[in-house]
């Protein structure tokens, strides 16, 4: 194993690893905090996630009867004329938790059809075109969810990453130095204890009469 370098020599060498063990610790409780708020945050919009699929398919298939309706009344044509040439506009809101970056809303803006453009032919497609704008922003709103679930979900795995540096490698890399030191003032204090018995005993007048 390793051991951390550039320690100090004797009980300053004892200290700075006290120092370093005890902040890589509070360092690796921190985040496992943080990966309990990630870990029921991920479950939150993983629930979304799914939530905002469902209704955007049920959405568009919503819009896609009333396409079909509109279109056996009016026919390609009807359909040809009632298209909007705008396009619509959406704007993405964004947000961080605990370190992911990732989308928090949309605002989705359809494109408007102004008064001198032709109506939809029949009441069918303007249902659909109606229909295709809730279709739009449940297809923004399923984004969103999933965006964000994937950018909190690569930050859960980092943090994972990052805990099991500081349980698996650092921690005992840390504590391996630390006996060491620890071992070597040992030894160190019986040799000193040993030199004192040694020469007090060599001093005149404290040897045996």
């Amino acid at each position: 194993m390793t051991t951390p370098h550039r320690i100090p020599p004797g009980r300053a060498g004892r200290l700075h690893l006290r120092r370093r063990h005890a902040t890589a610790t509070r360092a690796a409780d921190l985040l496992e905090r943080k990966l309990r708020v990630l870990l029921a945050e991920h479950r939150r919009l993983l629930e979304a996630e799914e939530e905002t699929r469902r209704a955007w398919h049920e959405k568009l298939r919503a819009a896609g009867t009333w396409l079909s309706r509109g279109l056996q009344l009016g026919g390609e044509q009807a359909l040809a004329t009632a298209a909007l040439p705008g396009r619509a506009e959406v704007t993405v809101e964004w947000t961080t938790t605990m370190g992911a970056h990732h989308p928090a809303r949309a605002a989705v803006a359809p494109a408007v059809r102004t008064p001198s453009e032709p109506a939809p032919g029949n009441t069918a497609l303007a249902r659909a075109e109606a229909a295709y704008g809730d279709a739009l922003r449940a297809a923004a709103a399923h984004a969103v969810a999933r965006a964000a679930a994937r950018a909190v979900g690569e930050e859960v795995l980092t943090t994972r990453q990052r805990i099991r540096a500081l349980r698996r490698n650092w921690l005992p890399r840390l504590e391996h130095a630390l006996a060491a030191v620890e071992l070597a003032l040992e030894e160190g204090e019986r040799e000193d204890t040993v030199r004192l018995r040694w020469a007090a005993g060599r001093r005149p007048g404290t040897g045996p009469g």
